[in-house]
């Protein structure tokens, strides 16, 4: 059973910085493409950034610059960095793993901040 675990949410002040985790475990299988999602209080879930396996990460454009995703393939952790944090960021963040043509989803993190 693939299983996808978030980390590293919170409440931050307005101008910091967190690192989200995301872990995916259970699968044999190679790991097509990762990434990350949000879904703000009364918002639909929009994509942050994803990174497909041996190609491109792809941001949403009004949050490159400021966030950054990595991938540690060996490990099958995604990892994202988020700087400059604004009150409009605040979101669950849920973690996407794609394999064997299925994409897969972590309960989500929530991140928090204040103005």
């Amino acid at each position: 059973q693939v299983t996808l675990v978030e980390s590293g949410g919170g409440l931050v002040q307005s101008g910091g910085s967190l690192t989200l985790s995301c872990a995916v475990s259970g699968s044999p299988f190679v790991i097509y493409a990762m990434g990350w999602y949000r879904q703000a209080p009364g918002k639909q879930r929009e994509q942050v950034a994803v990174s497909v396996r041996g190609g491109s990460t792809y941001y949403d454009s009004s949050l490159k610059g400021r966030f950054t995703l990595n991938v540690d393939n060996a490990k099958n952790t995604v990892f994202l960095q988020m700087n400059n944090l604004k009150p409009e960021d605040t979101a669950l963040y849920s973690c996407s793993a794609r394999l064997r043509g299925m994409n897969y989803w972590g309960k989500g993190t929530l991140v928090t901040v204040s103005s």
